[in-house]
């Protein structure tokens, strides 16, 4: 078959004609105007020819189908012709060789350098990354916790890495204490007992890797407040939206009383949630609700006390305005 070039002019121009099909396009030459037209496309050239008359109908077309053979069971041409996205945790363009371990006829001369690069220094800090954030994404995800505070948890570590801080530490540790602080950050936080019983790692092994990290990591470490909480424990005893507005406003009345100054966030959070239960009706006891908050009893008792006697000054008007019977009636001293 000869083909004919035209000028360059007409070499930029793709001649066709659109024949609207169920948005289908289908290109006709536009010297033979044939219906059923032949067009041919020169794998080498990257052209698309007129079979017919040789007319080049487009230069420089781009090949989208796969450079090697593929045996995938579904028909059609490999999509895949890149490797995986990089990923923005890693150091550099991620543009490394991997060398494999079979493929040299049986020698072992692959196997060997696998190892000497397994052994290279960029590698084995590659690995650890990995690792710790599979790890993340394993914990937060049987925890139910947002990509978005995943992410800022593998951010965290990867500072944590970069400057060598919890060198020598356990890396568990060091996860618990990511995840700890990007719960804080994302505004959902945990409190330490449940990243302990989380992670499995001591208490005591977590305040102390928080102890070297926010003492020299230049990061937002945030704070919890009983109202962040709040939502999230009543969420899990299935309270209506008025005794979680009711809890809220108890807890901010108390903080801003002193009341509870120096208590913590958590105790706080328990006993206005069952001073709010008692306010609708008691709908949950001390024990309910130290089973989802993992306060003991006797502490949410303890400061529900101590709200009951500002009792006064915490039950305002924008508590009470919306009846449903709610009234500082309700309340009960005697059984706790």
């Amino acid at each position: 078959m000869s083909v004919s070039k035209t000028d360059s002019k007409a070499q930029a121009t793709l001649a066709h004609s659109a024949i609207s099909d169920n948005f289908s396009v289908k290109l006709i030459c536009r010297n033979c105007r044939n219906p059923v037209p032949n067009i041919v496309e020169d794998f080498s050239a990257g052209d698309y020819v007129c079979g017919d008359c040789g007319l080049v109908l487009g230069d420089r077309i781009i090949d989208t189908r796969s450079e090697w053979r593929t045996f995938a069971d579904s028909e059609g041409d490999d999509p895949s012709r890149v490797g995986d996205a990089g990923n923005p945790f890693l150091d550099e363009d991620q543009l490394d060789t991997i060398i494999t371990r079979t493929g040299d006829n049986g020698s072992n001369l692959s196997r060997t350098l696998n190892r000497v690069q397994g052994q290279s220094k960029s590698q084995q800090r590659e690995h650890i990354l990995l690792e710790a954030y599979k790890t993340i994404s394993t914990l937060c995800d049987s925890y139910a916790i947002p990509k978005t505070i995943k992410d800022i948890a593998k951010q965290l570590f990867k500072k944590v890495a970069d400057e060598r801080l919890c060198k020598g530490r356990n890396n568990d540790a060091t996860v618990a204490v990511c995840i700890f602080l990007a719960c804080r950050q994302g505004h959902a936080p945990r409190t330490f007992k449940e990243i302990c019983a989380l992670t499995r790692v001591s208490l005591k092994e977590v305040t102390r890797t928080l102890k070297v990290i926010k003492g020299k990591l230049d990061t937002e470490t945030g704070m919890t407040s009983s109202n962040d909480l709040i939502e999230r424990f009543c969420s899990n005893l299935k309270l209506d939206y008025e005794t979680r507005r009711i809890a809220r406003i108890l807890s901010e009345n108390a903080r801003n009383l002193g009341d509870t100054t120096g208590k913590s966030p958590l105790s706080v959070a328990g006993a206005c949630i069952y001073m709010a239960t008692q306010l609708i009706g008691r709908e949950r006891s001390p024990k309910d609700i130290s089973t989802i908050s993992g306060i003991s009893e006797l502490t949410i008792k303890c400061i529900y006390k101590i709200l009951y006697n500002s009792r006064k000054a915490l039950l305002t008007p924008d508590i009470l305005k919306h009846g449903h019977g709610i009234s500082e009636a309700n309340l009960n001293i005697s059984q706790t």
